[in-house]
């Protein structure tokens, strides 16, 4: 277990996204105890709120399935925050059945991969001038383990669609991620972890009623872990005094994990990745590094 007591995180601005309910909102009571000032990103107007308030923080509203929201909250983060220390990319999600996004891309792959990545690369220049070195933590899932990243099809359109096979490649798009913004980022001061919060009772399966009232049980609750439990690793990273040791690395709740898919590491599909998720979310061309 985490001991993030004796972290004073006064002075510094964290962003966590996906923190309506759930990792995101326990984690970002946690980074306002601990002093920051905190941005609280969610979909919910009421839900974002409502923590907003709970701990004297402002609220942000994006619904990640529109990219023009994710510009807009870019712009919104970027106007009110002159300093941005830690970027935590904790909102996600799964479609049990094929949704598109206002902008054409399955759903899943979008909320989990697309967005954060054109948020992340809207900040980018601001979480490089931090003063002491600035943090993305990036919210995975073990399910990365079983995902494939077919970069021809990222929008699923050419095979029947499975759910758990979007979500976990998905989130394997987020482990190839955290690692090549590692790597691209060397010498800015910005650094780069992915981790599996363990399995949480939330309400990431919110579109399927079936499982958003399983996930309510008492049942669930009991096989599962609390939010205050997921938000730990979140917690640690952003507080471990050194960042470069982790930088680019997945963590398994609070244990190291060298990734278990071969495509995880490599570093071609990799670079392609970044450079169709550029061309995807309207991105400049990326610069070769």
């Amino acid at each position: 277990m985490s001991d993030d007591t004796k972290t004073d995180l006064t002075g510094r601005t964290v962003v966590v996204t996906g923190a309506s309910s759930g990792i995101g909102a326990a984690a970002a009571r946690r980074f306002a105890a601990l002093g920051a000032t905190v941005a609280v990103v969610g979909r919910s107007h009421e839900k974002t709120r409502a923590v907003a308030a709970e701990i004297g923080a402002e609220a942000h509203l994006a619904d990640y399935g529109r990219l023009d929201d994710v510009r807009r909250l870019a712009g919104e983060l970027l106007a009110r925050y002159p300093r941005i220390d830690v970027l935590a990319n904790n909102a996600g999600g799964f479609f049990t059945s094929r949704k598109e996004s206002a902008d054409g891309h399955e759903l899943t792959f979008q909320v989990n991969h697309l967005a954060p990545f054109l948020l992340t690369n809207l900040l980018l220049e601001r979480l490089a001038e931090a003063p002491d070195g600035s943090r993305v933590l990036n919210t995975a899932s073990v399910e990365y383990r079983k995902g494939h990243l077919d970069l021809s099809d990222l929008d699923r359109t050419r095979s029947r669609y499975r759910w758990r096979e979007a979500y976990a490649a998905a989130k394997l798009a987020t482990v190839v991620f955290t690692r090549e913004l590692a790597r691209r980022s060397q010498g800015t001061g910005v650094t780069a972890a992915a981790f599996h919060p363990g399995s949480v009772a939330s309400d990431v399966a919110r579109d399927n009623a079936m499982m958003r009232a399983f996930m309510g049980t008492r049942l669930a609750k009991a096989m599962m872990a609390t939010p205050e439990q997921g938000a730990e690793p979140l917690l640690h990273l952003a507080g471990a005094p050194d960042a470069l040791a982790a930088n680019g690395a997945y963590f398994d709740r609070l244990e190291r994990e060298e990734p278990r898919n071969s495509q995880a590491t490599d570093p071609e599909l990799a670079r392609r990745l970044w450079e169709r998720s550029t061309e995807l979310t309207g991105l400049p061309a990326p610069t070769s590094v």
